[in-house]
């Protein structure tokens, strides 16, 4: 907030100060102009669990700033002619913004961005081995800040000849749950950690007619710190059964990993139009980054190594590491219109990481003051994921409004990848990528009432990197809209998904629909009534092989999700007196989900909003937030929540 203390002042200064002579300028040379939304939220009391209100609404109540968008303008001003302040739900809301612009035209420009975003996540259900015992307990739970202030002062804006420098400044702060694991069983504790990245850029741009050129170049450091950590009552972790005898805690444990890295970067990119019917574009960019490791354990109580089938007390564990990523990225681009009708578009792009790695490990086991094992291990791995995608389209107008589009996607790679944790009977296959994609489309536009736009494409497949990605699949999208009535139009849009890959062991099928209608009617310009509205129907099915690490059997994952969404929006006129005309606003939102998880979740609102004077305008609001989900009744929640507010426009 201190950061914003600055601009805002100077805004009131400036707000403040007279015209010529003190006297008040003229209406048509005012100065200062904008709006500012203001009010106060009142919460019910949340029904239910108020950790799940707060992962998935987490909106607070008292005082808040809603919006205020202001801008100060001096034509004659000499060191600037332009302020420009935006500010967006501040007041304690999860997520807000700040912007603020300054300049003088064709000679400099500042901009300064902030967000602060509140990441919230305590599902009951999710990660959590004991819940059959009755502990609602998110063994991976988060509650944190992330901040983020970008910097850019560019100079000569608008001219051909634009140099700038800027600065970011990415942090994080928070605290949570995970798991202390070892050998049998993983032991829920509380967790800190803080991140933060630093990042100086500069370069210039360069404009001309037939050409353009953007060359940047800087640095990036970063710090990540986290801190796992017990010093409360014995902890019996998710294994409450005896193992080989003997039951399983922790009484005390602390781990630390520290990260730092630095990295150079340099990019650039390009824009030719050698001549009317042929335009040209590529960028090239390389990075690499570098960074050190350092990680710290150490652990009493009672545990079991399998190896030495062993019984030891306390653990000490550090660990170092160092990593080197070179990554280089490349893309072309060229489109030709060698007829009047025809266009051929043409990409290339390619993307290569190489990450070499070394680290040493240390790891000591004690039996009460002997000595059980101490072991050192060195290890030096390497990653190599290369990536290629080349694409040519043909667009041809086949009539007035009318295209049809044909083209052919290839997409080639390959990776070497450290050795699997669990080694399968067979060889490794090496991870390779090919895919053979046809496209197709088109677009029909039939005069202002209709347009209709399709993009199908289709892969045989061939070699995939993950067993879940894209492999022998079909995907379409339809979307169109209908002008019925110059107050009435009418959108649909469909999409389809249909992705398999029936390698031995993998044995993936998944198939996603999504079918949606649009309405928007607003007889009169909306001065009266107007409707919004939108229904969408969705189905999901995915079915995975996978393998149960504890006895390496096959397994069917299996995962359902039907459901219907909509939204509506209700806005209605009410008798008044000159420009003071009140308006009710009806309306909300709603999931229904069948299922592997089946859910529900409403948001109805209503919202009156009343003008006084020119300027101003009152308004109240009611909001109602309710999550069910009938196989977790426990993480369900309601809330209603009213604001009282007031939008003043200057």
């Amino acid at each position: 907030m201190r950061r914003l203390l600055l601009p805002i002042a100077a805004f009131a200064v400036l707000a403040q100060q007279p015209a010529e002579e003190s006297k008040p300028a003229p209406a048509a040379e005012q100065r200062l102009s904008g709006t500012v939304e203001f009010g106060y939220r009142v919460l019910s009391g949340v029904g239910g669990d108020f950790q799940t209100y707060r992962s998935v609404v987490n909106l607070g109540e008292g005082p808040k700033l809603f919006s205020l968008d202001a801008s100060w303008d001096d034509p004659k001003g000499r060191l600037f002619d332009k302020l420009d302040l935006r500010m967006n739900s501040w007041g304690g809301d999860p997520y807000n913004t700040a912007r603020f612009e300054a300049g003088r035209a064709r000679a400099w420009r500042f901009t300064a961005d902030y967000r602060n975003i509140q990441y919230f996540n305590f599902l009951p259900s999710f990660a959590d081995p004991t819940i059959e015992r009755g502990v609602l307990l998110n063994q991976r739970a988060l509650d944190s800040y992330r901040r983020a202030t970008d910097l850019e002062l560019v100079a000569l804006p608008g001219r051909r000849i634009t140099p700038y420098a800027a600065y970011s400044r990415n942090s994080s702060r928070g605290h949570g749950i995970t798991t202390f694991v070892l050998d049998a069983n993983e032991f829920p504790v509380p967790h800190m950690l803080r991140d933060h990245s630093d990042n100086v850029r500069g370069g210039v741009r360069l404009e001309w007619p037939r050409w353009q050129l953007h060359l940047e170049g800087g640095g990036i450091t970063w710090h990540i710190d986290q801190q796992v950590y017990t010093f409360a009552e014995r902890n019996f972790g998710n294994v409450l059964q005896p193992v080989l005898g003997q039951t399983l805690f922790l009484d005390r444990g602390n781990q630390s990993l520290d990260v730092r890295g630095s990295s150079r970067f340099a990019r650039g990119s390009f824009r030719l139009h050698p001549a009317d019917w042929a335009e040209l574009a590529g960028q090239f960019q390389f990075s690499q980054p570098d960074s050190k490791t350092r990680y710290a354990q150490n652990n009493s109580g009672n545990f079991v190594n399998f190896t030495l089938l062993r019984f030891y007390s306390a653990e000490l564990v550090s660990a170092e590491a160092r990593a080197r990523q070179p990554h280089t990225s490349a893309s072309f681009a060229a489109e030709l219109r060698p007829l009047q009708r025809v266009r051929i578009v043409e990409s290339w792009m390619t993307d290569r990481l190489h990450d070499a790695g070394a680290a040493l490990l240390t790891d000591r086991l004690l039996a009460g003051e002997q000595l059980l094992d101490a072991r050192t291990a060195s290890a030096a791995e390497r990653l190599v994921l290369n990536y290629n995608q080349q694409e040519i389209s043909l667009m041809v107008d086949v009539a007035r409004g009318f295209t049809l589009r044909g083209g052919h996607r290839y997409v080639w790679g390959d990776a070497e990848t450290p050795a699997p944790l669990i080694l399968l009977p067979g060889a490794q296959p090496k991870p390779e990528l090919r895919r053979h994609v046809a496209l197709a489309g088109g677009s029909l536009v039939a005069g202002r009432r209709l347009r209709v736009t399709a993009d199908l494409e289709a892969s045989p497949g061939d070699r995939s990197y993950f067993r879940t990605s894209l492999h022998r699949y079909q995907r379409g999208k339809v979307r169109a809209r209908y002008q019925i009535l110059p107050s009435l139009l009418v959108s649909a849009n469909f999409h389809v998904l249909n992705n398999q890959n029936p390698t031995a062991g993998i044995g993936y099928d998944f198939l996603s629909r999504q079918n949606s209608l649009g309405l928007q009617w607003t007889p009169g310009g909306g001065k009266w009534i107007s409707l919004l509205g939108e229904y969408t129907r969705y189905t999901l099915r995915s079915d995975l092989t996978w393998r149960d690490p504890a006895t390496l059997r096959s397994e069917l994952s299996k995962y359902r999700d039907n459901g219907h969404a909509g939204t509506g929006w209700l806005e209605v006129g009410l008798p008044g007196r000159g420009s003071v005309q009140p308006r009710i606003h009806l309306g909300g939102s709603l999931v229904a989900a069948s299922g592997t998880r089946p859910a529900r979740f409403y948001q109805p609102f209503g919202r009156l909003a009343v003008p006084f004077g020119r300027r101003g305008q009152w308004y109240g609001e009611w909001r109602w937030h309710a999550l069910t989900q009938p196989f977790y009744l426990y993480e369900g929640f309601r809330n209603h929540q009213f604001v009282t507010g007031l939008r003043l426009t200057m």
